[in-house]
C-alpha cells in the first residue's frame, strides 16, 4: 500500500501488547470488551493532537491564568452500528461530555456492499469534530458510506478511527475522503475471500456482544 498523508498507523508498544490479547481466540467477552476501550482512549489522545482550543481565564489559588481547552460542545462521537458502540466509552474516557449520534450500515453478504439502514445524529453536528468509529476497517466500503452520509449531513471535521484495519480498507477511505484522516491501531496483511481481515480477530461484534 501506498504512504498516503491522512493514513497514520499507531507503533505503540501498548497498543501492540493489547492487540496481542484481543486477537486471541480464547479471550473473553469481559476482557475483550475492556481492551477494545483500552485502544481507543490511547488512540484518542493520538488523534486529537489538531483538536482547535479556546483562550479561557483560570483562577488558580494563586493568581488569574489564561489557559486553552477544547471548546465545550465541539466533540461528537459516532459509531457505526454495532461494533463501534464497543469504541465509545473509550472516546469519552477522553471527553466524557461528548454527545453521540449512530449511524446504521449493513452489508450484503453475496456482495459485500453496505447500506445504511439507520442515522441520528446531534444538533449542530455540522460544527463538532465528529469521531467516526468502528473497531474493524475490511474492504471500506461501509466506512467510505458513512463518511459520506455525515458530509451530506453538514459534518466538515471527520476523523475515522479503527483498531484493526486491512490494506484494501484503508487505501479506498483514504483515497475517496482525502480530507478526512484515517486513524489505525494495527495494520494488518489482507483480506481473505469472504471480506474478513486476516489474521485479524474474528467478528469484533459477535465477540463484544457475545452473539453468533
Amino acid at each position: 500500500m501506498e504512504k498516503l498523508k491522512n493514513v497514520f498507523v499507531f507503533d505503540h508498544p501498548l497498543i501492540r501488547h493489547k492487540v496481542a490479547i484481543l486477537r486471541d481466540k480464547n479471550t473473553s467477552m469481559k476482557e475483550f470488551r475492556e481492551l477494545i476501550e483500552e485502544i481507543t482512549t490511547i488512540m484518542t489522545y493520538e488523534s486529537m493532537r489538531d483538536v482547535e482550543l479556546v483562550p479561557v481565564q483560570v483562577e488558580t489559588p494563586l493568581e488569574v491564568t489564561t489557559q486553552y481547552k477544547v471548546a465545550d460542545d465541539s466533540v461528537a462521537i459516532v459509531p457505526i452500528l454495532r461494533a463501534g458502540l464497543g469504541m465509545v466509552n473509550g472516546v469519552h474516557k477522553v471527553f466524557p461530555t461528548a454527545k453521540v449520534g449512530h449511524i446504521g450500515m449493513y452489508r450484503d453478504e453475496d456482495t459485500l456492499e453496505p447500506h445504511e439502514y439507520y442515522c441520528k445524529l446531534p444538533e449542530d453536528i455540522e460544527h463538532k469534530t465528529v469521531f467516526l468509529i468502528d473497531p474493524m476497517l475490511a474492504t471500506g466500503g461501509s466506512a467510505c458510506d458513512a463518511i459520506a452520509a455525515l458530509k451530506q449531513r453538514g459534518c466538515k471535521k471527520i476523523k475515522f478511527m479503527a483498531i484493526i484495519a486491512a490494506p484494501q480498507g484503508v487505501e479506498k477511505v483514504a483515497l475517496a475522503h482525502p480530507d478526512v484522516p484515517v486513524y489505525v491501531s494495527t495494520l494488518d496483511r489482507c483480506l481473505n475471500e469472504n471480506g474478513y481481515i486476516l489474521p485479524g480477530l474474528g467478528d469484533a461484534g459477535d465477540r463484544l456482544f457475545g452473539t453468533k
